[in-house]
């Protein structure tokens, strides 16, 4: 597993905002979708790599660097030679271990509170560990929690737009707390329905039964209604697991995986056949 210390901020860029639009209504939690321009020509930053982002802060112990790194939400795009990215970030905030006070996270709530024109310094690009395969008939279940649909989104459009013919299965499972934060996958901003007409393609859903409550997404729940089509995927040696989201996925995960195949020692065979074959990747948060 990368830690962000791993990641080398040697190498700094200047991006500034073309647009920054609230994805989520008032009443929930904000999730925005922001596009960057990178101002220096010859950044290139593509769908299976991250970035970083750079936020001086100043605390008890003097002026430090934030840096959080954030995968591309989009397919990248080129205006007048300078590279167009699409991240997502949610607004939120973290309690102390020791205080028990609560804070606000400090580069999603300064991402958040930019507007359109203001600069940024990044970082990168860096690797992400999803990687589109070179056998066209792979089959891949790609799990994703709240802006962990991001990497997703790109992949699968991806795939469609640039690898095409793709042949094997992709099955796509994304959890949210209501309708409202299902990213892409709505009325609004539904971009990823697109490709439920491809024969390859479906994505399933998973909400909380009482989002004002908090309660847990059911994700395990909407992953154990297809666990024919689960089973019969994983039982195929070119069959690649990507998951990303919040620390919390990965129990829920392996408790479905082992209700799914039978056991839980029959689930952690097959994950251990699944990371030695690379062939199961996370980007955990």
């Amino acid at each position: 597993m990368a830690y962000l210390a791993d990641f080398s901020t040697e190498k700094k860029y200047q991006a500034a905002v073309k647009k920054t639009e609230r994805l989520t209504p008032a009443d929930t939690e904000e999730i925005r979708e922001i596009v960057l321009e990178v101002k220096q020509p010859g950044f290139e930053c593509q769908v299976d790599q991250s970035f970083g982002v750079l936020v001086r802060t100043e605390n008890e112990f003097g002026k430090t660097v934030h840096h959080r790194l954030y995968s591309v939400a989009d397919l990248p795009a080129e205006s007048n030679g300078k590279q167009l990215l699409t991240l997502l970030v949610k607004r939120c905030s973290y309690v102390d271990d020791f205080s028990g006070e609560q804070y606000p996270g400090v580069a999603s709530n300064y991402l958040c509170d930019r507007k359109v024109g203001d600069e940024i310094t990044i970082t990168g690009p860096h690797a992400l560990p999803f990687v589109v395969p070179d056998d066209k008939h792979a089959n891949l279940i790609l799990v994703g929690m709240g802006t962990g649909i991001a990497p997703f989104r790109a992949f699968v459009k991806h795939i469609y737009k640039q690898v095409k013919d793709w042949k094997g299965q992709i099955r796509l499972f994304y959890g949210a707390r209501s309708g409202m934060e299902l990213l892409y996958l709505n009325d609004k901003d539904g971009d990823l329905t697109n490709y439920y007409d491809e024969e390859t393609f479906a994505a399933f859903h998973a909400l909380s039964p009482r989002p004002h409550w908090s309660d847990p997404i059911a994700l395990d729940t909407a992953m154990e209604a297809r666990a024919e089509e689960i089973r019969h995927l994983l039982a195929q040696t070119n069959t690649y697991v990507y998951v990303a989201g919040y620390e919390k996925i990965r129990p829920m995960l392996d408790k479905a995986f082992a209700n799914i195949l039978g056991s839980k020692e029959k689930w952690e065979t097959r994950k251990a056949e699944l990371v030695a074959g690379k062939k199961w990747a996370e980007v955990i948060y």
